[in-house]
């Protein structure tokens, strides 16, 4: 098992490219299941979650092509649908949260869909009840084996109808709009998720043939075609690293340019950091970060503390809130970070305070942190991380402190961020990465 050697209080300087969104190329990856013709993807982020989704799909009989570090081929002409009730395919699904979203463009080609219990982050409660209502909706029958953790849909004809979905999930609105493009007759979707992401599969399941109006609302409307046909694709630069690289930057004091951020698709989140008192320009389609050796959390207009809560787009995604929360350490006054959507992700705020950090954790859901203002270090420590943005929050951490740190279960940051150690290695920082004996 490999682990980080962090040494902290190196300041950071020069250029970076954020990788291509993971989250869009789960969604996209799985969405070249509903055609046999050719889909080329560009931008492609080589990280864990994303390598074992391609992985998945060879197995089951995509014929998959590297043509460049960051672009694919894929051709789904034939797909060994026995494979999907083999254990392997149950092994390779399960640790992988985004295998859920195999189920809508299997059930939309071929009538039928399995998944294990997906795996992924351990934070908390993630209902997938959104993703399968929706294809009750649309006439497939649902089975969900309690005692095998297994899912299966079965549906040879699916007809549009009107939904309107409980949460507006984005892994949910996403599997029922693949599996909605080739149903017969007209799919209305309200209260969809309206993320660049999804945007972005919407546009792209457009140039394939699919007839999807409504791009960029909550209301989506679809109206079915019989087949899909290929196409190529530019994944957007993954929005979660711009935001870790701006919360890494004042957190270590470091001058930093961010390249190709797509600034149009971060929506609230630069207002955000901006309301943390972190200076930076738009510059082109760069963000440009001078060193600052303070930054002040804003108050609200009557006085009252500072909250910064997730909300579904355009409010501020769940992904970077580990982010605030851990560069809100740092900074001059205090703020009331509130993490909606699920349980137990502030739980990693326990190695925060052993590194001297003032977090009063109020509940699963919210905490309040007083800024040191840079005039208290934060104190190395060991730590283990507990998942994707929390490890890289813990990552920050250990970069602006005092002393070396130990982060462990690395493979939780390597599912989401690629070539972490390295990319800020180059930019100064003192990261190593060391494997376990035994």
């Amino acid at each position: 098992m490999a682990y980080f050697q962090v040494e902290g209080g190196h300041r950071l300087h020069g250029e970076i490219t954020p990788q291509g969104a993971k989250n869009e190329a789960l969604q996209i990856l799985c969405a070249t299941l509903l055609t046999p013709r050719r889909v080329v993807v560009h931008n492609v982020p080589r990280i864990l979650d994303v390598m074992q989704l391609i992985d998945l799909l060879r197995a089951m009989g995509v014929e998959v092509e590297q043509l460049a570090d960051d672009t694919y081929a894929f051709c789904a002409r034939e797909i060994d649908l026995d494979y999907l009730l083999t254990e392997d395919y149950r092994r390779r699904c399960a640790r992988l949260r985004g295998s859920v979203m195999l189920i809508g463009p299997l059930l939309a080609r071929f009538g039928v869909g399995y998944v294990p219990k997906p795996g992924g982050d351990k934070i908390g409660r993630r209902r997938l009840d959104t993703h399968f209502i929706g294809f009750q909706k649309l006439g497939a029958k649902f089975d969900f084996d309690a005692a095998e953790e297994f899912f299966s849909v079965d549906g040879k004809e699916l007809c549009g109808c009107y939904m309107l979905l409980d949460e507006a999930s984005v892994t949910g609105t996403a599997n029922i709009v693949m599996a909605a493009v080739m149903a017969r007759g007209t799919t209305t979707i309200y209260n969809a998720a309206c993320e660049p992401y999804v945007q972005q599969l919407c546009r792209m399941l457009n140039r394939m043939g699919a007839r999807i109006s409504g791009i960029a609302s909550n209301l989506l409307t679809i109206e079915g075609v019989e087949a899909l046909d290929g196409t190529e694709h530019t994944l957007l630069p993954d929005m979660i690293e711009v935001g870790s690289f701006i919360g890494m930057a004042a957190m270590t004091q470091s001058e930093l340019r961010i390249k190709d951020v797509s600034y149009a698709d971060l929506g609230i989140i630069p207002a955000q950091f901006a309301r943390m008192g972190i200076r930076f320009e738009q510059q082109g389609d760069d963000i440009y970060i001078p060193q600052q050796d303070h930054y002040g959390i804003e108050s609200f207009i009557d006085g009252s503390i500072m909250t910064i809560a997730d909300a579904p787009w355009p409010g501020l995604t769940p992904d970077l809130l580990s982010i605030f929360l851990v560069v809100a350490t740092q900074a001059k006054g205090s703020v009331l970070i509130h993490q909606k959507m699920f349980e137990s992700r502030l739980f990693f705020v326990d190695k925060l305070i052993d590194m001297g950090a003032q977090v009063i954790l109020c509940d699963p859901h919210r905490a309040t942190v007083i800024g040191h203002d840079h005039r208290i270090r934060l104190r190395a420590t060991r730590m283990t991380s507990p998942d994707i943005r929390a490890g890289v929050a813990l990552l920050i951490a250990a970069m602006s402190a005092e002393g070396r740190s130990t982060i462990q279960n690395i493979d939780q940051i390597d599912r989401g961020y690629c070539n972490i150690d390295g990319r800020l290695n180059a930019l100064g920082a003192r990261i190593t990465r060391c494997e376990e004996c035994g």
